[in-house]
Protein backbone atom coordinates (compact mmCIF):
# COMPACT_ATOMS: atom_id res chain seq x y z
CA UNK A 1 0.00 0.00 0.00
CA UNK A 2 2.96 2.40 0.36
CA UNK A 3 4.37 2.17 -2.76
CA UNK A 4 0.79 2.68 -4.18
CA UNK A 5 0.05 6.18 -2.46
CA UNK A 6 3.95 6.90 -2.89
CA UNK A 7 3.59 6.35 -6.69
CA UNK A 8 -0.13 8.92 -6.83
CA UNK A 9 1.84 11.59 -4.67
CA UNK A 10 5.16 11.35 -6.61
CA UNK A 11 2.96 11.61 -9.66
CA UNK A 12 1.23 14.76 -8.39
CA UNK A 13 4.41 16.34 -7.74
CA UNK A 14 5.82 15.73 -11.09
CA UNK A 15 2.65 16.63 -12.73
CA UNK A 16 3.14 20.28 -10.89
CA UNK A 17 6.85 20.59 -11.46
CA UNK A 18 6.32 20.15 -15.14
CA UNK A 19 3.50 22.13 -15.48
CA UNK A 20 5.38 24.75 -14.02
CA UNK A 21 7.92 24.59 -16.55
CA UNK A 22 10.61 26.67 -16.54
CA UNK A 23 9.77 28.95 -13.69
CA UNK A 24 12.25 31.03 -10.79
CA UNK A 25 12.89 34.30 -9.13
CA UNK A 26 12.23 37.39 -11.94
CA UNK A 27 13.36 40.73 -11.97
CA UNK A 28 12.90 43.89 -14.00
CA UNK A 29 13.99 43.26 -17.53
CA UNK A 30 15.42 46.05 -19.81
CA UNK A 31 14.05 49.68 -19.17
CA UNK A 32 11.54 49.88 -22.22
CA UNK A 33 13.98 51.13 -24.20
CA UNK A 34 14.67 48.54 -26.31
CA UNK A 35 11.01 48.28 -27.64
CA UNK A 36 11.76 50.71 -29.71
CA UNK A 37 11.05 49.14 -33.62
CA UNK A 38 14.68 48.23 -35.58
CA UNK A 39 15.10 46.96 -38.82
CA UNK A 40 16.44 43.41 -36.92
CA UNK A 41 13.01 41.32 -36.63
CA UNK A 42 14.88 39.16 -33.71
CA UNK A 43 15.75 42.55 -31.80
CA UNK A 44 12.21 43.42 -32.06
CA UNK A 45 10.92 40.26 -30.87
CA UNK A 46 13.45 40.44 -28.13
CA UNK A 47 12.58 43.78 -27.39
CA UNK A 48 8.96 43.00 -26.69
CA UNK A 49 9.52 40.25 -24.35
CA UNK A 50 11.98 42.58 -22.16
CA UNK A 51 8.89 44.18 -21.47
CA UNK A 52 6.80 41.25 -21.46
CA UNK A 53 9.56 39.84 -19.00
CA UNK A 54 9.13 43.17 -17.19
CA UNK A 55 5.00 43.34 -17.05
CA UNK A 56 4.74 40.00 -16.23
CA UNK A 57 6.87 39.80 -13.08
CA UNK A 58 5.69 42.93 -11.69
CA UNK A 59 2.08 41.18 -11.31
CA UNK A 60 2.72 39.26 -8.73
CA UNK A 61 -0.15 36.92 -9.28
CA UNK A 62 -2.87 35.13 -11.70
CA UNK A 63 -5.14 32.18 -12.30
CA UNK A 64 -3.56 29.39 -14.15
CA UNK A 65 -4.93 25.93 -15.87
CA UNK A 66 -2.56 23.79 -18.24
CA UNK A 67 -1.75 20.50 -19.48
CA UNK A 68 0.72 18.49 -19.36
CA UNK A 69 1.63 15.19 -21.78
CA UNK A 70 4.77 12.86 -21.28
CA UNK A 71 5.04 9.29 -20.85
CA UNK A 72 1.54 8.30 -21.95
CA UNK A 73 0.48 10.16 -18.33
CA UNK A 74 -1.86 13.22 -19.00
CA UNK A 75 -1.80 15.79 -15.76
CA UNK A 76 -4.13 18.83 -15.88
CA UNK A 77 -3.89 21.28 -13.11
CA UNK A 78 -6.07 24.69 -12.55
CA UNK A 79 -5.86 27.47 -10.17
CA UNK A 80 -4.19 30.47 -8.89
CA UNK A 81 -0.94 31.41 -7.66
CA UNK A 82 1.01 34.16 -6.03
CA UNK A 83 5.31 34.21 -6.79
CA UNK A 84 5.36 37.77 -4.98
CA UNK A 85 7.37 36.09 -2.09
CA UNK A 86 7.60 32.77 -2.73
CA UNK A 87 5.00 30.35 -4.39
CA UNK A 88 1.90 30.45 -2.52
CA UNK A 89 -0.87 28.77 -5.00
CA UNK A 90 -4.42 26.65 -4.79
CA UNK A 91 -4.21 24.25 -7.54
CA UNK A 92 -6.49 20.69 -8.95
CA UNK A 93 -4.55 18.83 -10.69
CA UNK A 94 -5.95 15.20 -12.37
CA UNK A 95 -3.99 12.55 -13.90
CA UNK A 96 -4.86 9.74 -16.06
CA UNK A 97 -3.50 7.69 -18.44
CA UNK A 98 0.49 6.24 -17.90
CA UNK A 99 0.19 2.99 -16.35
CA UNK A 100 0.48 4.54 -13.23
CA UNK A 101 -1.81 3.89 -9.72
CA UNK A 102 -2.52 7.59 -9.19
CA UNK A 103 -3.71 8.78 -12.65
CA UNK A 104 -6.82 7.69 -12.18
CA UNK A 105 -8.61 11.00 -13.90
CA UNK A 106 -9.68 12.04 -10.03
CA UNK A 107 -9.21 15.61 -9.17
CA UNK A 108 -6.99 16.11 -6.35
CA UNK A 109 -6.05 19.33 -4.60
CA UNK A 110 -2.52 20.75 -4.12
CA UNK A 111 -1.68 23.81 -1.78
CA UNK A 112 1.38 25.94 -1.82
CA UNK A 113 3.25 27.39 0.49
CA UNK A 114 6.94 28.71 0.64
CA UNK A 115 8.17 25.86 2.01
CA UNK A 116 5.84 23.29 1.42
CA UNK A 117 3.26 21.49 -0.69
CA UNK A 118 0.23 19.76 0.71
CA UNK A 119 -1.56 17.31 -1.54
CA UNK A 120 -4.78 15.75 -0.18
CA UNK A 121 -4.73 11.67 -1.20
CA UNK A 122 -8.26 11.34 0.10
CA UNK A 123 -9.52 8.06 2.07
CA UNK A 124 -7.35 5.96 0.04
CA UNK A 125 -4.22 7.63 2.09
CA UNK A 126 -6.51 8.03 5.50
CA UNK A 127 -8.02 3.89 5.29
CA UNK A 128 -3.87 2.61 4.80
CA UNK A 129 -1.62 1.99 8.25
CA UNK A 130 0.68 4.09 6.98
CA UNK A 131 -1.67 7.33 6.86
CA UNK A 132 -2.94 6.72 10.11
CA UNK A 133 -6.23 8.48 9.56
CA UNK A 134 -5.16 11.26 7.62
CA UNK A 135 -5.98 12.88 4.35
CA UNK A 136 -2.83 15.68 3.45
CA UNK A 137 0.19 14.79 2.62
CA UNK A 138 2.60 16.98 3.37
CA UNK A 139 6.04 17.09 0.71
CA UNK A 140 8.78 19.76 3.34
CA UNK A 141 10.80 21.20 0.81
CA UNK A 142 13.67 20.98 2.86
CA UNK A 143 13.02 17.30 3.45
CA UNK A 144 13.26 16.65 -0.48
CA UNK A 145 15.96 18.16 -0.33
CA UNK A 146 17.60 15.65 1.74
CA UNK A 147 16.13 12.25 0.65
CA UNK A 148 16.19 13.31 -3.01
CA UNK A 149 19.28 14.85 -3.43
CA UNK A 150 19.42 17.26 -6.93
CA UNK A 151 16.37 16.51 -7.98
CA UNK A 152 14.78 17.72 -4.68
CA UNK A 153 17.28 20.85 -4.59
CA UNK A 154 15.60 21.20 -8.24
CA UNK A 155 12.05 20.81 -6.64
CA UNK A 156 12.72 23.28 -3.65
CA UNK A 157 13.45 25.98 -6.20
CA UNK A 158 10.96 25.80 -8.49
CA UNK A 159 8.79 25.98 -5.71
CA UNK A 160 9.97 29.00 -4.03
CA UNK A 161 10.68 31.01 -6.67
CA UNK A 162 8.22 30.88 -9.17
CA UNK A 163 7.45 33.89 -11.99
CA UNK A 164 5.79 32.69 -15.23
CA UNK A 165 8.24 35.28 -16.97
CA UNK A 166 10.87 32.76 -16.53
CA UNK A 167 10.38 30.69 -20.05
CA UNK A 168 10.35 34.87 -21.71
CA UNK A 169 13.70 35.41 -19.76
CA UNK A 170 15.22 32.07 -21.33
CA UNK A 171 14.03 32.98 -24.81
CA UNK A 172 15.86 36.39 -24.45
CA UNK A 173 18.72 34.73 -23.39
CA UNK A 174 18.90 32.42 -26.48
CA UNK A 175 18.83 35.73 -28.96
CA UNK A 176 16.94 33.60 -31.30
CA UNK A 177 13.90 34.24 -31.11
CA UNK A 178 11.15 35.29 -34.04
CA UNK A 179 7.65 36.59 -33.99
CA UNK A 180 5.12 34.01 -35.67
CA UNK A 181 2.26 36.85 -35.74
CA UNK A 182 -1.15 37.89 -34.02
CA UNK A 183 -3.65 35.22 -32.67
CA UNK A 184 -6.59 34.75 -30.67
CA UNK A 185 -5.92 33.76 -26.97
CA UNK A 186 -9.22 32.65 -25.81
CA UNK A 187 -10.78 35.64 -27.25
CA UNK A 188 -7.71 38.29 -26.67
CA UNK A 189 -5.54 39.31 -28.98
CA UNK A 190 -1.83 38.22 -28.60
CA UNK A 191 1.01 37.96 -30.14
CA UNK A 192 2.79 34.49 -31.15
CA UNK A 193 6.59 34.33 -30.55
CA UNK A 194 8.88 31.09 -30.80
CA UNK A 195 12.22 29.83 -30.34
CA UNK A 196 14.20 26.58 -29.98
CA UNK A 197 16.34 26.49 -26.58
CA UNK A 198 20.06 24.42 -26.93
CA UNK A 199 20.19 23.04 -23.62
CA UNK A 200 24.00 22.08 -24.50
CA UNK A 201 24.32 25.92 -24.78
CA UNK A 202 22.28 26.65 -21.26
CA UNK A 203 25.11 27.71 -19.16
CA UNK A 204 26.78 29.72 -21.86
CA UNK A 205 23.98 31.99 -21.97
CA UNK A 206 23.62 35.80 -21.26
CA UNK A 207 21.10 36.72 -19.08
CA UNK A 208 20.40 39.59 -16.64
CA UNK A 209 17.92 37.93 -15.08
CA UNK A 210 19.26 34.68 -14.47
CA UNK A 211 22.00 33.65 -13.25
CA UNK A 212 25.43 31.24 -14.19
CA UNK A 213 24.27 28.96 -11.83
CA UNK A 214 20.15 29.28 -12.66
CA UNK A 215 21.06 28.30 -16.24
CA UNK A 216 23.35 25.70 -15.31
CA UNK A 217 20.80 24.37 -13.02
CA UNK A 218 18.32 24.17 -15.78
CA UNK A 219 20.65 22.75 -18.12
CA UNK A 220 21.93 19.55 -15.96
CA UNK A 221 18.30 18.90 -14.81
CA UNK A 222 17.14 18.76 -18.67
CA UNK A 223 19.86 16.79 -19.96
CA UNK A 224 19.25 14.53 -17.13
CA UNK A 225 15.96 14.15 -18.90
CA UNK A 226 17.41 13.28 -21.90
CA UNK A 227 16.16 16.72 -23.84
CA UNK A 228 18.54 18.23 -26.27
CA UNK A 229 16.26 20.70 -27.12
CA UNK A 230 13.33 22.63 -26.23
CA UNK A 231 10.69 24.64 -28.38
CA UNK A 232 9.21 27.55 -26.37
CA UNK A 233 6.36 29.18 -27.41
CA UNK A 234 4.77 32.26 -25.68
CA UNK A 235 1.76 34.49 -27.15
CA UNK A 236 1.95 38.32 -25.22
CA UNK A 237 -0.99 40.41 -25.14
CA UNK A 238 -1.78 44.09 -25.40
CA UNK A 239 -0.65 44.48 -22.03
CA UNK A 240 2.61 43.00 -22.13
CA UNK A 241 1.55 40.16 -20.09
CA UNK A 242 2.22 36.25 -20.66
CA UNK A 243 -1.61 34.94 -21.53
CA UNK A 244 0.00 31.37 -22.73
CA UNK A 245 3.09 29.53 -22.89
CA UNK A 246 4.14 25.68 -24.84
CA UNK A 247 6.74 24.18 -24.10
CA UNK A 248 7.61 21.00 -26.18
CA UNK A 249 10.53 18.21 -26.45
CA UNK A 250 11.49 15.03 -26.78
CA UNK A 251 13.29 13.46 -23.52
CA UNK A 252 13.93 9.97 -22.52
CA UNK A 253 10.40 9.01 -21.55
CA UNK A 254 8.94 9.96 -24.35
CA UNK A 255 7.64 13.64 -26.11
CA UNK A 256 6.91 16.20 -23.92
CA UNK A 257 4.65 19.08 -24.29
CA UNK A 258 3.14 21.49 -21.70
CA UNK A 259 0.86 24.24 -21.91
CA UNK A 260 -0.28 26.64 -19.84
CA UNK A 261 -2.75 29.92 -19.72
CA UNK A 262 -2.83 32.91 -17.77
CA UNK A 263 -5.16 35.09 -16.94
CA UNK A 264 -6.69 37.46 -14.26
CA UNK A 265 -3.59 38.84 -13.40
CA UNK A 266 -3.10 40.54 -9.94
CA UNK A 267 -5.99 38.30 -8.56
CA UNK A 268 -6.21 37.87 -4.78
CA UNK A 269 -4.75 34.56 -3.61
CA UNK A 270 -5.31 33.20 0.03
CA UNK A 271 -3.78 29.58 0.95
CA UNK A 272 -3.84 27.95 4.23
CA UNK A 273 -1.90 25.69 5.98
CA UNK A 274 -4.28 22.04 6.18
CA UNK A 275 -4.75 21.19 9.92
CA UNK A 276 -1.81 19.03 11.20
CA UNK A 277 -4.15 16.74 12.90
CA UNK A 278 -5.18 15.58 8.98
CA UNK A 279 -2.03 15.91 7.95
CA UNK A 280 0.76 13.52 7.36
CA UNK A 281 4.75 14.11 6.67
CA UNK A 282 5.72 12.10 3.38
CA UNK A 283 8.69 10.65 4.39
CA UNK A 284 6.91 9.46 7.32
CA UNK A 285 4.56 7.26 5.01
CA UNK A 286 7.60 6.47 2.11
CA UNK A 287 10.50 6.21 4.78
CA UNK A 288 12.59 4.57 1.81
CA UNK A 289 12.09 7.21 -0.93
Amino acid sequence: MAVRIGTRAAAAVGGLALLAGLTACGSDSGDGEGAKKSGDPAKNAIAALQLASQSTTKQHSAKVDGTTAMAGMTSTMSGSMDWSNGMRATMNITQSGGGQPGANGKAREARYTPDAMFMNLGDELASSPQGKGKHWMKYDYATLVEKAGPSGKFLKDQMQNTDPSRAVQILIATGKVREVGKEDVRGTKATHYTGVVNVSELAQMQSKDLSKQDLLDLQQQLQQSGMETETIDLWIDGDNLLVKKREQADSSQGKFDATVFYSDYGTQVTVEEPPASDTINFEDVMPQS
